[in-house]
């Protein structure tokens, strides 16, 4: 067996995940509960019927590819040929892993807590790891400092998950701003700056980094999954450079070959209806703010939500988080995900995914409050 896959762990995420009920309050999966807007795949379905379900060429359908670029018309990467379609954001990232790294002299810096999958791409293809773990005492807010001072010789690329997964925070346009001005000043080959916008749509602040209208050398991965309540789709993409995009669809072409045509033709709808890439917005907002009311009246600890659909609470200090989590699901029948799954700074904190109805995310919370007094 090849021993870099037999050292990588399954999803803990999807251990605990297994454990619910059809009783359970689900504050578990990082899944949208609206449903999709059934036009998009009416509009989809139309055109496979037309025009059959076939291949699409590696890269995506060409009037995807040119829809996605014309719609987030970054600077210098407005064009069809600075998008790669992918089978959703993770594929994405493997892709942008494999065409960018060489894992003889390549590490990737990456930030933590964050999404557990990054780790685990790069060690399944020996890609050296830094880490730069925020602070509890800052809310577990991007330190543009601490990754500075982190960077080496061997320092590719930075991954950015802002808004992040688990923690809802966001890194500032002023952060950003300061990150670049940092890495340009760097000599030698630029070092690349990979941004997961997965919760773009879920931003409630408004001085949130776009990173790649701010730094030329950005690699963006974003899908719908999030967006318009997509996720079993599985369409994403990555946006980058021109000479970065034609090494990714390489990549892609040997992992996947292709997207899904049917989902290519559900996602050509969405961006060519006005605004239908933020049509779930408002009603994350409105979530939003009866959520940060329950958690005030909760009595518990938790993080500010600049985006995403995360509420991020705090155990007692020294609380195994996987230990509760289980302790959770098990007595009182409340799916939560364990701080540890992203990182050892973020144990004694737990994930509540906030799409669930408000009454049962409210009685969540009690479930979890009344757990800290046992």
């Amino acid at each position: 067996m090849n021993p870099r896959v037999e050292e990588i762990s399954v999803s803990l995420i999807r251990q605990v995940a297994a454990k619910k009920r059809p009783t359970s309050i689900d504050l578990g999966m990082g899944e949208p509960s609206l449903r999709p807007t059934q036009r998009h795949l009416d509009a989809g379905a139309a055109y496979i019927a037309q025009h059959g379900l076939r291949y699409s060429p590696n890269a995506g359908e060409p009037r995807l590819r040119e829809a996605i670029a014309r719609h987030y018309n970054y600077p210098q990467m407005g064009e069809a040929a600075n998008v790669c379609v992918t089978v959703g954001s993770q594929e994405a990232m493997y892709a942008i892993f494999k065409a960018l790294f060489d894992p003889a002299r390549d590490e990737l810096l990456i930030v933590e807590p964050t999404f557990p999958s990054y780790v685990k791409m790069a060690r399944l293809e020996g890609i050296g790891l830094q880490i730069v773990r925020t602070r509890d005492e800052d809310d577990f807010g991007f330190d543009v400092e601490a990754i500075v001072d982190a960077l080496t010789d061997r320092t590719r690329a930075i991954l950015l998950c802002s808004p992040c997964n688990p923690t809802g925070r966001a890194m500032t346009r002023e952060q950003g701003l300061q990150l670049a001005a940092a890495l340009a000043q760097r000599p030698g080959e630029p070092i690349w700056v990979i941004h997961d916008e997965i919760y773009r749509e879920q931003v409630f602040i408004d001085d949130a980094v776009d990173f790649a209208r701010i730094y030329p050398h950005t690699i963006v991965a974003n899908s719908i999954s999030k967006s318009n309540a997509l996720t079993g789709l599985r369409l994403g993409w990555t946006i980058a450079p021109e000479r970065f995009i034609e090494q990714a669809i390489k990549a892609h072409a040997y992992m996947t070959s292709c997207a899904d045509a049917f989902a290519q033709a559900v996602a050509y709808s969405i961006f060519t209806t006005p605004d239908a890439i933020a049509e779930h917005r408002a009603w994350y907002a409105q979530r939003r703010s009866g959520v940060l009311q329950a958690l005030d009246a909760s009595g518990l600890r938790a993080l500010p939500i600049d985006g995403s659909f995360y509420a991020c609470v705090q155990l007692a200090p020294g609380t195994d988080s996987l230990d509760a989590a289980m302790r959770l699901i098990e007595r009182d029948d409340v799916l939560t995900i364990p701080g540890i799954a992203f990182g050892p700074n973020f144990e004694s904190w737990l994930r509540l995914s906030w799409v669930a109805p408000l009454d049962r995310f409210q009685e969540g919370l009690h479930r979890i409050a009344a757990l800290q007094s046992r």
